[in-house]
Parts: C-alpha cells; structure tokens; sequence
C-alpha cells in the first residue's frame, strides 16, 4: 500500500514539475494528457477514485484517534498500538499529499488552459489593432475617408487597446495564482522528503518492535 502511495505521489510531483518548467514537448505532452482525462469517462473514474481515497484517508484518521483515546483510557499505549498508529499517521499523510497534489494539477491545469486561451486572444487582439492601424493608414492616405470614419476606427483601436489591457491584468493575475501553486508544490516536495526519512525511522522502530515482541514470546 504504501509503496503505491510513494508511486502516485512521485508521479503526481513529476507532472507538476512538468507543468511548473517548460522542459521541451512534455508540458504539452502533459496538457494533452490531462484534457483527454477530463472528457468521456476519464472525470467519473478520477472521482471514484477520489473518493475512495478520501473514505480511506477517513478511515486512518479515525483509527488514529480510536488508537490516541484507547491510550489515554489505559494510561499507556502499547508498542503494537503505536506501530498502527504510526502506520494509520503516514498513510493519511501520504493520502492528503496525493489528494491535494490532484487539486493542484487540476488547477495548474485550469489556469494554463485560460493563460493559452488568454495569450491567443491577445495575439489575436493584436493583430486586428495592426491590422486596424494599418487601414486607418491607408485611409489617412486617401483624402476621401471622412473624419466621421476616421473617429470610428480611433475608437475601436481605443476599445480593443482596452481589451488587450484586461486582457494583460488576468494574465499577470494567473501568473502569480501560478507561483503561488508553485510555492506550494516546493513545501509539499519538502514534507515528502521529511516522511521519507520518518517512514524509513518508523521501519527501523518497527522491526526493533517485532524482535523485542519474539524475544518476550521466547
């Protein structure tokens, strides 16, 4: 079980790398995967799976406190009660870690599919104040425009210099909700390592345990 864990919080810290760093086609690569995840039946199963995970992560949580009010029953907690409890701790720790790594892709995700969507509206944006601004050029050159029409093709320049502007201030609002994912992800990197450490001291405590409960069997 845990070793699953390790695997899925490894892979879901290496697609947010890939989303964080553009490292040649694979945050592409990854973008595409994602949006085939999210039609057709790809949605229902990642909320199954979700919630199977989340009724699990319940579950370790709940034995962690039935084990914390048995020992506060008894006055002491028994060496196989706190080997279950360290166990129920580090599975829920790496449960929440998955699950909140999902919700950041998921929104990495959301916010580099809008900030595409956004650049391109903004290229296109561009295009048209050039192309605008070069007929309003040509029409300058000729002195049959009137200066009703001149007045018009100002105001839509003006209009979608306005557009180009909200469109910048979203962009560099996604920006910094982005470094702040980014953020996040670097503390979440940090506390894996540290329960790396913790899960490889928990072993080593719990194979301690397991001789001393043989040589009291002895």
């Amino acid at each position: 079980m845990f070793q699953l864990l390790f695997l899925v919080l490894f892979a879901e810290g290496a697609v947010t790398l890939i989303l964080m760093w553009k490292i040649g086609p694979l945050r592409e690569l990854a973008m595409r995967s994602l949006d085939q995840l999210k039609i057709g039946k790809g949605p229902a199963t990642v909320k199954t799976l979700a919630c199977t995970m989340s009724m699990i992560f319940v579950s370790s949580v709940t034995s962690i406190l039935k084990i914390q009010n048995r020992g506060a029953k008894l006055g002491t907690v028994t060496p196989m009660d706190q080997v279950l409890w360290r166990t129920h701790l580090i599975e829920a720790s790496l449960i929440g870690y998955s699950l909140f790594l999902a919700l950041v892709i998921d929104r990495m995700h959301h916010y580099l599919r809008k900030l595409a969507n956004l650049r391109k509206t903004v290229h296109t944006s561009r295009e048209e104040v050039e192309n605008l601004k070069k007929e309003n050029q040509r029409f300058k050159d000729k002195d049959a425009i009137s200066s009703n029409e001149i007045k018009k093709l100002n105001e839509e320049v003006t209009k979608l210099k306005e557009k180009i502007q909200k469109a910048k201030s979203v962009s560099e609002e996604h920006e910094k909700r982005a470094q702040t994912a980014e953020a996040h992800v670097a503390s979440l990197q940090k506390q894996s390592e540290e329960l790396l450490l913790e899960y490889d001291r928990l072993l080593e405590d719990n194979q301690i345990l397991q001789a001393q409960a043989l040589s009291f069997k002895s």
